[in-house]
Order: structure tokens, then C-alpha cells, then sequence
């Protein structure tokens, strides 16, 4: 089918199954134009707890399909491409938080969202970008905290709260390459930009990009409302290209530059509109959680959208 056609096809299909389909920001553009919403890990998983479809089409990552399955688990979840994968998810297993809670017994697991479900079952707290140092806040400074499994989120929070952690050694493949020496360089070569940052950068626990005036933070949903709200007009982006889509959509008079062309997640690109129609047409690539492992997990989750 052509390109128009495929996108009526989904539209028809959406209404006749009662169908919802949320996208991350990280999406291609075209499937982003799709979606019935669009946001980061916290809202996506907030908005797959509060719809009243049928059947959730994920156009993300597995763990983020995964994680929809857990919280509305009376929904159809799917996920339009197979070997969706995340470099953070697949670097730590339930297994080892388990080695770490027995020689640890009076410890917390803090886990980001970027998680599989095995792992989330073993955790005490889930967390975001968005509400990672609000949960660490409340946990505060006289526990143990084990902190998995990215380790430049976790030094970021560390920097910001004072509290130590043990951080688990994993990162994200597309955010670790972003540097101090890469924000520098451009910041120094767009001087009056605002640099919008993901705190799973490599740079995020540097000093120097701490202190700088004008580096900021965030979710990618907190970079959407810096980028909203400020009267800057030019805007160095670090984190993942299909940002830029939204960003430039919803700020058609303000410049957005990626800090690096090559900041691409594959995974979160292998999701195309063939099969977004695939998936409604034929409720393929269907997304299961053992029960034994959603019933454990629910509860990290359910912490997580309390605090936030």
C-alpha cells in the first residue's frame, strides 16, 4: 500500500478495535504523526494506565511495551517490530539485583524505568529521568541505595542530592557518546543557545557542565517544556534525533541543533508505518508478562507514579 493508504488503514482499524497508539519521542516522525500520544518513559507509562482501549500498539522500545503490560495488564499490548531492545535493559538481570539484595539485606533498589520486568520485580523503586531525583529525595541520605542500571543518571543524582549510591555500570548507547568535550565545543560555537541535556549523557555527573549557565537538565518531556516556555531561540538538543520532530512542530520560529547527527536509537527507529498497520491488522508481536513477574513488579511501578 502507499503511504496515505497505510495511514487510513490505521486509522480505520484504530476505531473499529478500540485501539490507542502511543510513541515515544524517539519515534520516527511519520510514526509519531500516528500516535494518539506521544511523550517520555513516565508519560507513556502513566497514559497506558489511564486509557480506556482495548489494545495499546507500543511504538517504542520492548521494556516500555513491557511495562504497559504490567500496568493495565486486561489490555492487548503490541509492539509493531521484534528485536526492539535498549543497551540499559539488557545490561542487568533479576539475577543480579538478587546477588546484591542478599549481601545487602537492609538495602533499596532503585531502578530506572529503562528496565525489564524481570528486573523491575526485584526492585523496591522505579524511576524516571523525570522523577529520579524526587524519588532518591524522599528515600534520603540514611539508607543504602543500589542504583541500576545507568550509571550517568545515577552520578547526575548523586552531583544534585548529595546521596550516595552504588551505581550499577550500564548506559545508554546513545546517550553515553554526548561528552563534556561535545557541550563545550558547542556551546562555545552557539553562544547563545540554551543546551537541553538528558541526564543519561555521559557528561551529566561533569562539574563543568553542572556549572555552566546556560546547560540544563531533563526528561525528554522537561526538554519539550524548556523549550516551550523559554524566550530563547536557539537550542543545542543532547539526546536522540526524533526529538527534533516535536520540538520543531510545536516551535516552528525557534532553531533546534543537534548536539551530534549520529545521537540515533535503532531500536527505537525499527518500528515502521507497514508495521504499525501489521500490528492492528493482525494484533501481532503481542507483549506478555508472566504473571509471577507482573504481580512482583507492579509494585516499583506503582511507587513510581505515586512519587511523580
Amino acid at each position: 500500500m502507499e503511504t496515505q493508504e497505510l495511514i487510513n488503514q490505521i486509522k480505520k482499524l484504530k476505531k473499529e478495535k478500540n485501539a490507542i497508539i502511543l510513541a515515544h519521542y524517539y519515534a520516527d516522525p511519520i510514526i509519531q504523526d500516528q500516535a494518539d500520544y506521544i511523550g517520555d518513559s513516565l508519560g507513556l507509562a502513566r497514559e497506558a494506565g489511564n486509557t480506556s482501549a482495548d489494545i495499546i500498539v507500543f511504538c517504542g522500545v520492548h521494556f516500555m511495551a513491557e511495562t504497559a503490560a504490567i500496568i493495565s495488564p486486561q489490555k492487548k499490548v503490541l509492539i509493531p517490530a521484534q528485536r526492539c531492545g535498549c543497551s540499559l535493559a539488557e545490561s542487568i538481570t533479576g539475577k543480579d539485583i538478587q546477588n546484591w539484595k542478599a549481601n545487602n539485606p537492609d538495602g533499596i533498589v532503585v531502578s530506572y524505568v529503562n528496565t525489564t520486568a524481570e528486573v523491575k520485580a526485584e526492585t523496591d523503586y522505579c524511576c524516571t529521568s523525570s522523577n529520579a531525583l524526587k524519588i532518591i529525595n524522599h528515600l534520603g541520605k540514611d539508607k543504602k541505595i543500589f542504583f541500576t542500571p545507568d550509571k550517568n543518571l545515577g552520578a547526575y543524582i548523586v552531583k544534585k542530592t548529595g546521596i550516595q549510591m552504588e551505581l550499577w555500570n550500564g548506559d545508554c548507547c546513545v546517550h553515553e557518546p554526548i561528552t563534556t568535550e561535545m557541550v563545550l565545543d558547542m556551546s562555545a560555537k552557539y553562544p547563545e543557545a540554551d543546551v537541553l541535556i538528558h541526564p543519561e549523557s555521559n557528561c551529566s555527573g561533569d562539574d563543568q557542565i553542572l556549572n555552566l549557565d546556560n546547560a540544563y537538565f531533563y526528561s525528554t518531556a522537561g526538554i519539550m517544556e524548556h523549550a516551550k516556555k523559554s524566550d530563547k531561540k536557539q537550542f543545542i538538543i543532547a539526546t536522540e534525533l526524533g526529538t527534533l520532530h516535536q520540538l520543531t512542530k510545536e516551535n516552528p520560529s525557534k532553531e533546534f541543533i543537534l548536539i551530534h547527527p549520529k545521537t540515533i536509537c535503532g531500536s527505537m527507529k525499527r518500528v515502521k508505518l507497514q508495521g504499525l498497520y501489521e500490528a492492528l491488522e493482525k494484533e501481532q508481536f503481542e507483549v506478555i508478562v508472566p504473571k509471577e513477574i507482573a504481580e512482583k513488579a507492579i509494585h516499583s511501578i506503582t511507587k513510581m507514579l505515586e512519587i511523580s
